[in-house]
């Protein structure tokens, strides 16, 4: 260890680093930011950046996965808030379609980690997905519980459906491909059609 590294010894070094990414990552990018760099940005050496993360591709990983906690928190908030069932689930997408076009709109660099991820197939990405199929699931047993939607067995495959289809809404990729079709529905009229057909018998 390097006298030269005054992070070494606190506990929030891990938490410093991925701050520092963050901010490299957003400004540079994440092709053009190296270990080196960050190494410098934080007056530490690239073998202690290396004592916390293996590589940049793990920093990144870690940057993703913490931003994707908060939007997890969000959904979390959603659905214990009032409100219908249906209302909530409109909510939910409305929301994740607007968070995601406001941070590439205020940080276009953020999408170079988002090709990474699908490209990389991280597990945070995966794992991701699944906790928004369980907020829908519960938003969907919720509406049949209280006589929204007509009572059914396959709730999960559902809700895996529900989240699919608003898969334009969220994923980052298709909000940017699509934005040019002039037939394209917006957050509100597709959530609504999606309500109406959960409410079919």
């Amino acid at each position: 260890m390097s006298p030269a590294d005054p992070l070494d010894d606190r506990p929030d070094t891990r938490t410093r680093i991925l701050d520092a990414a963050d901010r490299l990552f957003r400004h540079y990018g994440y092709a053009k930011t190296t270990v080196a760099d960050l190494a410098r940005e934080l007056g530490m050496s690239p073998a202690n950046v290396y004592r916390f993360f293996a590589s940049k591709l793990e920093i990144v990983e870690a940057i993703a996965a913490r931003m994707l906690d908060q939007r997890h928190a969000h959904n979390l908030a959603i659905l214990a808030s009032s409100g219908t069932a249906a209302e909530r689930l409109v909510r939910f997408f409305v929301d994740a379609h607007r968070m995601n076009v406001e941070a590439f709109a205020s940080d276009p660099k953020a999408y170079e980690i988002v090709e990474v991820a699908m490209a990389e197939q991280w597990k945070t990405i995966s794992d991701h997905l699944v906790m928004m199929t369980d907020v829908v699931e519960n938003l969907i047993r919720e509406g049949m519980a209280a006589g929204e939607f007509p009572r059914r067995d396959d709730v999960r495959r559902m809700a895996a459906c529900t989240r699919q289809a608003f898969a334009s809404l969220f994923h980052p990729t298709l909000i940017l491909q699509c934005s040019d079709d002039p037939e394209r529905a917006g957050p509100e009229e597709l959530a609504e059609f999606v309500i109406r057909a959960l409410r079919c018998p």
